[in-house]
């Protein structure tokens, strides 16, 4: 019955209209809340969910069938296995006070005249390590907000600073939410993928850390910070070094969790009970990102089923000529797919699918795609006054979110960059 069901295609928009109700609902209802955060995206991708069941032909529990299949997808699964893994990592890190140790050594290394240009390298190392913007934020945000009051530089220019490095890390990290959305969804490896993408965040990176060499070169202010327990850096350089030589990411976060107990116990501060308790919470904190995850996979399967993604593939490939224009494209729908979420990750799971089937169709490599996905996200992400980090960084701070777009260079190197990639299919090994 489920093979004639598969026969029985809908209207090519009706199939794709689940993917329009969910942005609808959540974009309007942000709107008119007027806060982002304030509509769970979860809700918006359950009422989406039922809708594309209520589309789709035949009974429901043939319907419910088609939905498990795509929530239960092997990749859908891998990449909640992760999230299991890096939450419980990263909170167990932080508990033990890696966060804390790592901000010190990056602060205690930085020279007077390269404040401005040390404070965004710091940034990016720190969000490379733990692999969040967000917790980059909230450890470095006060810090930089604090210096700029002592050096007579703008608080929303300094804010800046560590939002563009933030980001650096987020798109690159091994335990980064994006980097394991994009990756499992076209099917390549972390290390592939970070190989591919550091050819446009490197000189987007490097470019900025001039810029700010040179805007700092008259500064003479050093920042007090604390002393450095380096046994603590350990787990986060022992998970970045596995990943990088190749291990597969769970063994790698696994490993982390290990060096992190030993760590806590032998230090004294984390006992066997408290060790739980962080990995209970650091799994619990990606609780509402493995439901979206669970809904986004089955909805987007009902879609496929229903015959969206083929309609949308093709209409995408009558106006697309050649890798280029489909490279464009994919970066056209993640990046107007995040402004409507306000979230770079879920704009990677509900675009993954389209942009895999772009992909084989233009017979694009799929560490190029998983790169394009990510950076552009991300940029997107960096520069929307809504999105959490650029909120979380205005609250630390004391100002509003708009104003430190205007200061935020790295997102827009990076976007310059990217599309110049794109355009003379850079680098030649990818093309």
């Amino acid at each position: 019955m489920e093979k004639n069901l598969s026969n029985k295609k809908l209207n090519g928009w009706l199939a794709l209209s689940p993917l329009l109700v969910f942005l609808v609902v959540y974009l309007v209802s942000s709107l008119v809340a007027k806060d982002f955060y304030k509509v769970p995206v979860a809700s918006a991708f359950l009422i989406a969910s039922v809708y594309a069941l209520a589309t789709t032909r035949g009974t429901m529990d043939q319907r419910i069938s088609i939905f498990s299949r795509g929530a239960g997808n092997s990749n859908v699964l891998l990449m909640i296995w992760i999230f299991v893994l890096a939450g419980a990592f990263a909170n167990t890190a932080k508990e033990i006070g890696s966060i804390d140790a790592t901000v010190n050594l990056t602060l205690m290394v930085v020279p007077d005249k390269l404040l401005l240009a040390g404070l965004f390298l710091a940034a990016c190392f720190i969000s490379m390590a733990i692999g969040t913007s967000v917790g980059t934020i909230v450890a470095l945000v006060p810090i930089a907000s604090g210096i700029a009051s002592e050096i007579g530089v703008p608080v929303a220019m300094m804010t800046a600073i560590i939002v563009g490095g933030a980001f650096f890390g987020d798109n690159l990290s091994f335990i980064s939410d994006t980097t394991i959305a994009a990756t499992r969804t076209q099917g390549c490896s972390m290390a592939d993928k970070f190989k591919a993408n550091i050819w446009l965040a490197g000189p987007a990176a490097l470019i900025v850390a001039a810029l700010y060499l040179f805007m700092g070169a008259d500064i003479s202010s050093v920042p007090s910070v604390g002393s450095v327990s380096w046994v603590k850096l350990f787990p986060y350089l022992a998970v970045m070094g596995l990943a990088i030589a190749g291990i597969n990411v769970t063994l790698a976060l696994c490993a982390g969790l290990v060096l992190n107990a030993a760590i806590g116990m032998i230090g004294g501060s984390l006992g066997w009970i408290d060790f739980l308790g962080a990995i209970g919470t650091g799994i619990a904190g990606m609780g509402d990102l493995i439901i979206v995850t669970l809904l986004a996979g089955g909805m987007l399967e009902v879609i496929r089923h229903n015959g969206g993604l083929d309609f949308l593939t093709k209409g995408l490939s009558s106006r697309i000529h050649g890798k280029r224009g489909a490279e464009l494209s994919i970066a056209a729908l993640v990046g107007v797919s995040n402004l409507c979420t306000a979230n770079n990750t879920i704009a990677i799971i509900t675009m993954g699918g389209i942009a895999k089937d772009i992909s084989d169709r233009f017979d694009l490599d799929s560490r190029k795609v998983a790169s394009i996905l990510d950076t552009f996200s991300c940029i997107v992400q960096g520069i929307i006054p809504y999105g959490a980090q650029l909120l979380m960084a205005s609250g630390l701070a004391g100002i509003s979110a708009a104003s430190i777009i205007g200061y935020l260079y790295y997102p827009l190197a990076l976007f310059i960059i990217a599309c110049l990639a794109i355009v003379f299919r850079f680098p030649r090994h990818l093309a």
